[in-house]
C-alpha cells in the first residue's frame, strides 16, 4: 500500500512539475518574452485587476463597442514592439500615426485605469499590463472565458511608425502571409486560427472590405469575391455603399456582434467571413477541419482561446530592468 501511495505521489509530482514547466515556457519564452508571474502585484498593488475590470465594465456600459476595440488594441500593440504599450505613445511618427492605427479605440479606457492606479499605487503598474488585463476582461464581460494571465510587463520607450506595416496582418493577406507573420511572433497555425476568433466581436471600417467589391459604371458596388455568400455581400453593400463616409463601420460578426462566442467560425462555414483573410481560413486545407471543429464546439474554442491568448499577451514582453513604468501611458517618463 505504501509503495502504491509513493508511486502515485511521484506521478503527481511529475505531472505538477511538467505543468509548471509548460506554464513557464509559455509565459517566459514566447518570441523573446521575459519572465511574467501570476499575482505579480499581490503585494505592491493588490487591487490592480479590480481597477482595470471596473474601467472596462464602466466604459463598456456606455459604449458597447469598447470590448472589440480593446482586443484590437492588444493585437496591434503586441505584434509590433511586443506587448509593451508602445502603441499608446502619442507624438509625430509614432505607431499611432500609421493609417491602420488611427482608428484604434479603447485608449481612453487604458488611460482611465492608469489614472486610478497611479492614485492607488504610484509608478507600480505598467500600461502594458493594463492593456493585457483590459483585453482579457473585454472577452469575459461579453460572454467569453475569464483567463488568469501573468503580469510583470514593463512599458517600452520606442514607438516608430515604420515598424507597424511589416508587423501587422492586413485583411487582404493570404494564408501563407499570415502563417509567416504569426510564426515570427512565436505563434502557431492553431494560434492563428484561434486568435482570429477575436473577430466574433468588434467592427471594421467599410474601406477594409473594399477589395471584395467592384464599382460599376452606374456607381454601385458588385461582388467580385466569389468566396463570399451573395446574400451577405448584398447586406454589406447596403451598409457600405459607394461614397459612404470613412467613419462608417460594419460588424465583424453579422449574427452576434456583441457576444464573444464561436459564431465567427459558424459564419466562416456559411461563407460569411468579413475579410478576405477570414475567408482564407475556410478555403485553406490546413485550417478547414479546425474551422469546422471550432464551429461545432464552443467549449473547444474557449479552451483553445485561453492557451493562445496567453501566448499572445507574452509576445516580446519587457521585464525586470527593461523599459520603464510610465506615469502616463501616452508619454515616456
Amino acid at each position: 500500500m505504501e509503495t502504491t501511495r509513493a508511486v502515485v505521489l511521484t506521478n503527481v509530482i511529475i505531472a505538477v512539475s511538467s505543468l509548471f514547466i509548460v506554464v513557464l515556457f509559455l509565459v517566459g519564452s514566447v518570441s523573446g518574452g521575459g519572465s511574467l508571474f501570476f499575482n505579480f502585484y499581490g503585494n505592491s498593488c493588490p487591487g490592480v485587476e479590480f481597477v482595470v475590470r471596473n474601467a472596462v465594465t464602466s466604459s463598456s456600459s456606455s459604449d458597447a463597442s469598447i470590448p472589440g476595440k480593446l482586443l484590437r488594441l492588444l493585437f496591434h500593440d503586441c505584434f509590433v514592439e511586443g506587448c509593451d504599450a508602445s502603441l499608446m505613445l502619442r507624438g509625430n511618427n509614432t505607431e499611432l500615426s500609421d493609417p491602420a492605427n488611427r482608428s484604434i479605440g479603447g485608449l481612453s479606457v487604458i488611460d482611465l485605469a492608469k489614472r486610478d492606479l497611479e492614485m492607488l499605487c504610484p509608478q507600480t503598474v505598467s500600461c502594458a499590463d493594463i492593456i493585457a488585463l483590459a483585453a482579457r476582461d473585454a472577452v469575459a464581460i461579453t460572454g467569453g472565458p475569464m483567463i488568469p494571465i501573468p503580469t510583470g510587463r514593463r512599458d517600452g520607450v520606442v514607438s516608430v511608425v515604420s515598424n507597424v506595416r511589416p508587423n501587422i496582418v492586413d485583411t487582404s493577406f493570404t494564408m501563407d502571409q499570415m502563417i509567416n507573420l504569426f510564426s515570427t511572433k512565436g505563434l502557431s497555425l492553431i494560434d492563428l486560427l484561434v486568435l482570429s476568433g477575436a473577430h466574433t466581436i468588434g467592427a471594421a471600417h467599410c474601406s477594409s472590405i473594399r477589395s471584395r467589391f467592384q464599382e460599376t459604371s452606374n456607381g454601385k458596388f458588385t461582388l467580385i469575391d466569389k468566396t463570399l455568400d451573395s446574400n451577405y455581400a448584398n447586406d454589406l453593400i447596403q451598409q457600405c455603399p459607394t461614397g459612404v463616409s470613412p467613419s462608417v463601420t460594419v460588424n465583424n460578426d453579422p449574427e452576434t456582434s456583441l457576444v464573444f462566442d464561436n459564431q465567427y467560425y459558424r459564419n466562416l462555414m456559411n461563407n460569411k467571413g468579413l475579410f478576405p483573410s477570414d475567408s482564407a481560413l475556410l478555403i485553406d486545407g490546413r485550417t478547414r477541419k479546425l474551422v469546422e471543429d471550432l464551429a461545432n464546439d464552443q467549449q473547444l474554442f474557449f479552451e483553445s482561446w485561453g492557451q493562445s491568448f496567453l501566448k499572445l499577451t507574452s509576445i516580446g514582453v519587457k521585464t525586470g530592468d527593461e523599459g520603464q513604468i510610465r506615469r502616463f501611458c501616452g508619454a515616456t517618463n
